[in-house]
């Protein structure tokens, strides 16, 4: 495996950030006016890891993805649309969201998620 280094000469993984180094998951992503701002922490042919804020009146629809996904808000309250059902979560709560299922994520006020997808794969 390829490995990467940041301008410091420190060893970083596929999204840029150095390993291992602490961070706070929460403030991986600011709040942008009248915007969705997601950021890589982990992208492996395994899966990724994302953080993602959405700005208040902001949402993502009509969307699915070919794998399961966890999702877990660390900041606010999200409204969460599932195969045409609705869910509220709080912080720190978190769902699975099955593969191939259409899904949305409204904000009513702004909040913050971890998105983790783990890709089915068999190794050599």
């Amino acid at each position: 495996m390829k490995k990467h280094k940041d301008q410091s000469g420190k060893e970083t993984g596929n999204a840029g950030f150095p390993q291992p180094q602490s961070h706070i998951i929460v403030e991986l992503t600011e709040y942008v006016p009248d915007s969705i701002v997601s950021k890589t922490v982990v992208k492996k042919a395994g899966g990724d890891v994302t953080a993602s804020s959405f700005d208040e009146g902001e949402k993502l629809c009509e969307k699915s993805i070919e794998y399961d996904t966890y999702v877990q808000i660390i900041d606010g309250k999200a409204e969460v649309t599932v195969s045409n059902k609705d869910y509220k979560l709080n912080l720190g709560e978190g769902m699975i969201i099955p593969a191939h299922a259409l899904h949305c994520f409204k904000a009513d006020k702004q909040f913050k998620m971890l998105t983790t997808i783990i890709k089915d794969f068999k190794e050599d």
